[in-house]
């Protein structure tokens, strides 16, 4: 075949992948921005192209076409291999892109488990609360009475430390919490390989003490130091009890629903999915635990400060889990499931 035909012939395929390295390859953000605009070259197709683009170039420098064609080819070639094996983004790039994005994509298709446990949750709190506040008696049925001489003294408005803490300095206080905090998390997931029952305990149970502790407070007068000990980090733990309360629920219905899988396979599938979820659920935890060491027991801001941060944070965690992930191209499959 004589050169200009073969350029003529292949001209158009060229220029398409020309114009898919200029728009698409330049920076990954703008090309998830901009994918549903786009009208070239699909990003699944490149392999494809470029295996054909390197045949053309093999097939130019054996009937030994001019340079301007096989240079082109060249440089074509090459600058679609560096898209294509360019080195795997650093661990931590890795790890950053799938909290931001990997995370909340796995806790949405999870919505319906996330919604029950956030219901077992929730429901048990807020009754025992309203029911102490109205019965406060109902108090001394759930803790004894040195717990709640404890309760009392940690959030007394009259008190000169600092909000719910004991002598413990920052540090091994931030240790405790995150201890306390991911063996609540880790107990709330993994209690669901119990056909789901134990998730459904662990969660009821915690609304139940963490609303009970709530309405004692509350009903003895102690609510305004208890309040703004807790606005700061209650948006990170309680939505990671609640995501892994989530988990707890889709491993166990993988067990006792496993579809068209075997039970095996299904409980492989679901343990993996909320190993996933366990590694944000870990992170928030963590997170919160900073929160709660080094913000949440100061005594000196003043409780408008403490409930903006609080609200803010909420926002937050909710618009992270809402919108996280929405524009960006799925590498994981299940994760986009």
């Amino acid at each position: 075949m004589r050169q200009e035909r073969f350029v003529e012939r292949h001209q158009a395929e060229w220029r398409d992948f020309e114009l898919w390295l200029e728009k698409r390859s330049v920076s990954a953000r703008d090309a998830r921005r901009h994918r549903r605009e786009w009208t070239g070259i699909a990003d699944d197709e490149l392999p494809a192209r470029h295996r054909r683009l390197c045949q053309q170039l093999a097939l130019a420098r054996r009937r030994g076409y001019s340079a301007v064609v096989t240079d082109r080819l060249q440089q074509l070639m090459q600058r679609g291999h560096s898209v294509l094996y360019q080195t795997k983004p650093v661990h931590w790039r890795r790890a950053v892109e799938f909290l931001l994005a990997g995370f909340p994509r796995l806790v949405r298709a999870e919505a319906r488990c996330m919604l029950a446990a956030a219901l077992l949750f929730v429901v048990p709190l807020v009754t025992i609360f309203v029911a102490i506040q109205i019965k406060p008696d109902l108090a001394a049925g759930l803790f004894d009475a040195q717990s709640l001489a404890n309760f009392e003294q940690m959030y007394d408005p009259a008190g000169k430390g600092d909000l719910g803490r004991t002598n413990e300095d920052d540090l091994q206080m931030f240790a405790h919490y995150i201890g306390n905090n991911v063996g609540i998390g880790f107990q709330t997931f993994a209690s669901g390989l119990l056909a789901g029952l134990g998730t459904v305990f662990v969660l009821i149970f915690n609304g139940i003490m963490i609303g009970g502790v709530a309405g004692h407070l509350q009903a003895v007068g102690h609510g305004d130091p208890f309040w703004r000990f807790v606005a700061g980090h209650s948006a990170p733990e309680l939505t990671a009890i609640v995501i892994s309360g989530g988990a707890g629920l889709r491993l166990g219905l993988s067990l006792i629903a496993p579809g068209q899988r075997r039970r095996i396979d299904s409980l492989i599938h679901g343990g993996r999915r909320g190993a996933k979820i366990c590694i944000g659920v870990f992170a928030m935890l963590v997170f919160a635990a900073f929160v709660e060491a080094f913000w949440s027991s100061i005594s000196s801001v003043p409780a408008p400060i403490k409930y903006a941060v609080g609200a803010v944070l909420w926002l937050l965690v909710f618009a992270w889990l809402l919108r996280g992930g929405r524009n960006a191209i799925h590498r994981d499959d299940e994760d986009a499931a």
